[in-house]
């Protein structure tokens, strides 16, 4: 049964404020709790359903059951399904990032773009993302719900990314509208990619730390691409 405390708790989570000072995210549907349940990160609470109860009988652990009409109150989805958690934040840790190939994004603001973009990480193997302090945030609802349990394997780390850029040996590459076609790129195993904002691009900041600008070639009419169908479309020429 669903408390009228527990009504309002859940409810302050939904503010970003409030997610930062707790250390806590929800999650919701049984994909992304499915997900969870594998990973490394730590559920606080569950509120399910008899159905979910009833298919997973092994989860036992500070769980509340609730009916439809309870968890509809409660969700953040147009239609509730089936279970909701609250989650433990994971410390915001750089990575050794030596001998790999991360993905940097400066300013990146939309929270589709970013949820997708973590997907696409997920499916070509990348295990880190380097965050500028500027983009949304990882544990935004609609983050978390658009990445489908992909941020359980892909590290998404905030700071300065420009001090880290600077401070590598690696190769650095930059999504760019004037850079070489990615088509005729040889294929990369180590290294940075950066997509930068939706509008505005690669920041001031970032750009004299690029030293290979890709750009996907235009046939069409089109202004720009989408900045996660530009990721995908980078990734799927140079992994």
């Amino acid at each position: 049964m669903l408390s009228r405390n527990d009504f309002k708790y859940i409810q302050s989570l939904f503010d970003k404020k409030n997610r930062q000072q707790q250390a806590l995210f929800i999650a919701e549907g049984p994909k992304l709790i499915e997900e969870l349940l594998r990973s490394n990160y730590s559920i606080q609470k569950i509120y399910a359903t008899d159905i979910w109860v009833a298919e997973n009988p092994d989860y036992k652990d500070n769980l509340t059951i609730v009916n439809e009409a309870e968890l509809s109150r409660i969700t953040g989805l147009q239609n509730a399904n089936k279970v909701f958690a609250i989650v433990q934040q994971q410390e915001n840790i750089l990575p050794n990032l030596n001998n790999q190939f991360s993905i940097v994004l400066d300013g990146i603001q939309d929270p589709g773009n970013f949820g997708t973009i973590i997907r696409i990480a997920d499916w070509y193997g990348i295990k880190n993302i380097l965050c500028s302090q500027d983009c949304v945030e990882l544990y935004n609802p609609k983050v978390i719900q658009s990445t489908m349990g992909s941020f359980v394997r892909v590290n998404c780390w905030y700071g300065d990314i420009a001090t880290v850029l600077k401070e590598s040996s690696m190769p650095v590459y930059g999504a760019l509208l004037d850079g070489n076609n990615v088509q005729l790129q040889n294929k990369i195993k180590e290294g940075f990619l950066v997509i930068g904002n939706e509008g505005k691009g690669i920041s001031k900041e970032i750009l004299p730390h690029i030293n290979h600008a890709l750009t996907i070639a235009k046939i069409g009419g089109a202004e720009s691409l989408n900045a996660a169908v530009a990721t995908g479309i980078i990734l799927s020429h140079i992994i």
